[in-house]
């Protein structure tokens, strides 16, 4: 992890989680979990980000559970860039372990994955999703994304949450709201598979100055096929 200072962080509050929980009663307060934006370490490398028009990002989300769910992230899809695709997004994680469930769009696919220290798991155009800490460990991850990109909550808060919830006890549960003839919850694990070339092949603050390995994040539309390589699809 670069040694960089994660001070006045922007702070998610228990109860803006209240709109995407399973238990459309669920009282809760307090901090839910921090995200520390646009952090570099030093002049350089954030003169080359703003260039660039890239974002580094860490998030900071203690283990708890809410309201019979392990915590998640509010979850949200990602706007078109220029080109017409969706903005794509990369994490990885520092500490602890994170499961990441990713839904398309149009909700032909749902995927849940699985990822612990050192993983990389980028996010394809078209899906929307949410990070979940099934542990009562830290989970710190960072993440790379353009610096136009802004999240929409809107369509989870809309259907109280994702298409699937996990709970602390184990149990998954497909969301109500969302039509019956969703696909099945799919999981794959990230643990030990790199991503193609030319995706990042190593931690995502040492990208930082490589322009070609991070070119996806403004330009999605121009890796189409690579995606189709990543291992959420094999």
């Amino acid at each position: 992890m670069p040694p960089i200072p994660l001070v006045n962080p922007d702070i998610r509050d228990c109860t803006e989680l209240q709109s995407v929980m399973a238990d459309s009663g669920c009282k809760c307060e307090g901090p839910a979990y921090e995200m520390f934006r646009d952090l570099a370490e030093n002049d350089n490398d954030k003169k080359w980000l703003m260039q660039y028009k890239v974002r580094y990002d860490i998030t900071r989300i203690p283990g708890q559970v809410i309201c019979g769910e392990w915590i998640k992230t509010k979850g949200h899809y990602h706007q078109s860039a220029p080109d017409g695709y969706a903005y794509t997004e990369i994490y990885e994680v520092l500490k602890g372990e994170a499961l990441y469930l990713l839904q398309k769009m149009d909700l032909s696919d749902i995927i849940l994955v699985k990822a612990r220290k050192g993983d990389l798991i980028l996010i394809p155009p078209g899906y929307g999703h949410v990070t979940i800490n099934p542990s009562k460990e830290i989970l710190l991850m960072a993440n790379l994304v353009s610096s136009a990109f802004t999240s929409e909550y809107l369509p989870f808060e809309n259907m109280q949450g994702a298409a699937y919830y996990l709970f602390a006890d184990g149990n998954v549960k497909k969301n109500p709201r969302y039509p019956d003839t969703i696909p099945a919850l799919r999981e794959v694990t990230c643990h030990g598979k790199a991503l193609p070339i030319p995706f990042p092949q190593a931690t995502l603050y040492s990208c930082i100055g490589d322009e070609k390995s991070l070119a996806f994040l403004n330009a999605p539309g121009s890796f189409m096929e690579d995606y189709k390589k990543l291992y959420l699809f094999t």
